[in-house]
């Protein structure tokens, strides 16, 4: 008996994602707004990182116990303490938010966790982040994530055509306002790691976009009768199984990191799992339907354009 491989889809699927792609826009648009408002009424939970406090390195005489250590914090009562193994296994970053009340409540607050933690520690260094430091972290955050989707827009404009590099933008900013949305409905904690995280959101929904878009303008050049239309429909169910598996083995590699990967990269996790929802949907019923709004042209390359002006 010959074995086959196992097929999540078969072969010579007809989705008509074109079709539903105007409900896939509305639905879009309102959890795009959604997402700004919350923006703008609850703001973001900033982590330590960007409201600034106190920064602890610590040294254990013993292997260092993490959730213990966060349990002892935590019952402080001064505010978000984040607790992370730092190099070797005795070494411990400790980092609390700032407090109210101005240097002696930050004095106070450092009293409080040498008083909660075992006298045998060696502290390593203990440094305060001030305002300015997490204003200049949260306009680099910002930075970061401007110059990478005017990096995409560069790019895809030389690779493709300025319709192309418009529907890759869209994509890219429909998945990043969905996640900041996420972190501000449910008060998650933001910072630097989620920076990352969506940085690398926006990473996978690219190659998933440009998958798709590479396809098109192989189908563009092929069937020169087709319907953009038909056309679209015919290159997204050819790379659906591609697209689809490509999601599956990384939702499955990233579920294991949320379980088994501690709390310190939980939040990264968290929002690299819901970034490869949007991204698949963002890729299929966003980026391509944009091509047919902007009115894409069948021949665009120079070869093309020449061609044509020598035919009589």
């Amino acid at each position: 008996m010959r074995w086959k491989p196992i097929r999540f889809i078969p072969d010579g699927t007809k989705l008509p994602f074109m079709r539903w792609s105007r409900f896939g826009f509305f639905f879009s648009g309102i959890l795009c707004l959604s997402s700004v408002l919350l923006f703008i009424v609850m703001g973001l939970n900033y982590g330590v990182d960007f409201k600034g406090g106190t920064v602890m390195t610590i040294r254990t005489p013993v292997a260092a116990e993490i959730n213990q250590l966060r349990e002892t914090l935590s019952a402080l009562n001064i505010g978000d303490v984040e607790v992370q193994e730092y190099g070797s296994p005795n070494d411990v970053l400790i980092r609390v938010e700032a407090q109210e009340g101005g240097e002696a409540a930050e004095r106070e607050a450092q009293e409080k966790v040498r008083g909660a933690l075992d006298p045998k520690i060696e502290y390593l260094s203990i440094e305060s982040v001030g305002p300015k430091v997490s204003g200049e972290l949260t306009q680099q955050a910002i930075l970061a994530v401007t110059v990478a989707l005017l990096g995409v827009l560069i790019y895809l404009t030389a690779r493709f055509e300025w319709q192309f590099a418009v529907g890759a933008i869209i994509s890219l900013l429909h998945d990043t306002l969905l996640t900041i949305g996420l972190f501000s409905l449910f008060k998650l904690e933001f910072n630097l790691s989620i920076i990352a995280a969506i940085l690398t959101i926006i990473g996978y929904s690219l190659n998933d976009t440009v998958v798709i878009y590479d396809r098109i303008r192989e189908y563009l050049r092929k069937f020169k009768s087709m319907g953009l239309v038909d056309l679209i429909d015919l290159s997204m169910n050819s790379v659906l199984p591609r697209t689809l598996l490509t999601s599956v083995c990384t939702l499955i590699a990233l579920t294991a990191l949320y379980i088994f990967g501690g709390e310190v990269i939980r939040g990264f996790t968290f929002a690299m799992i819901w970034g490869v929802f949007v991204g698949t949907y963002s890729s299929i019923f966003v980026a391509a339907p944009v091509l047919i709004l902007l009115g894409t042209k069948r021949d665009w390359t120079a070869e093309a354009r020449k061609a044509a002006a020598a035919r009589p």
